[in-house]
């Protein structure tokens, strides 16, 4: 039986979105910007700092020094074991999913969780995609502080979280054989969260009455 869901996004898609309404109906936990605070607690550091690494690699010029003192110079003074970067953030996320898993009932938003447990018994994984002109909008209308080069910046964002895939899971980001469902937002949230729970096996959990065919 499935007991966890991942929900991957491209950037202003509104995946997140269709992630809270659909651990809303599933009567599930949501795991998105709540697994930040968790990390910072944990790794003892500020909120802001763990958002800095979140879904993000490292700047090139970080990893190229890290690299180089645990290299052949490793007995040189090096970077500070206790520097929070994105590799730290990485193994506070793998091991809080694995968990998550474990636990079960759950919908997490990003974060590679679908390529961390695309082998994992009872994880569903699900894409989410839009249109540009789709995300475009959308992102002109619910963040007008970002007008400006809106579609750039949404290649920018995306390339970003596919570079993180690809770093740390080793998969590319957008490969439909990691992904049971996937699907394009312009569906709406009530036809996607039935497409999503009917191909789940979850309809029980909402109800057939209340789920869009």
């Amino acid at each position: 039986m499935i007991r966890m869901i991942t929900v991957e996004r491209e950037y202003g898609s509104q995946g997140a979105a269709f992630a809270h309404h659909l651990a809303s109906r599933l009567g599930w936990k949501l795991i998105d910007d709540c697994l930040l605070e968790e990390i910072a607690t944990r790794a003892g550091v500020e909120k802001h700092l763990v958002a800095q690494c979140d879904e993000r690699l490292d700047p090139w010029y970080y990893r190229f020094g890290k690299a180089f003192w645990h290299g052949s110079l490793e007995r040189l003074p090096g970077p500070d074991s206790d520097t929070f970067d994105s590799d730290r953030m990485v193994d506070h996320v793998r091991e809080l999913l694995r968990t998550r898993a474990e636990e079960g009932q759950c919908v997490v938003v990003g974060r590679g969780a679908a390529c961390l447990l695309h082998n994992v018994p009872g994880a569903f994984h699900v894409f989410v995609y839009a249109s540009m002109p789709r995300k475009v909008k959308y992102i002109t209308e619910q963040f007008p502080e970002h007008a400006g080069d809106v579609e750039a910046e949404i290649v920018a964002t995306d390339r970003r979280r596919a570079a993180y895939i690809r770093r740390y899971y080793d998969m590319d980001w957008t490969d439909r054989r990691i992904y049971h469902l996937m699907m394009n937002s312009c569906m709406g949230f009530e036809a996607m969260v039935g497409a999503t729970v009917e191909a789940a096996g979850l309809t029980s959990l909402v109800g057939p009455e209340r789920v869009s065919r």
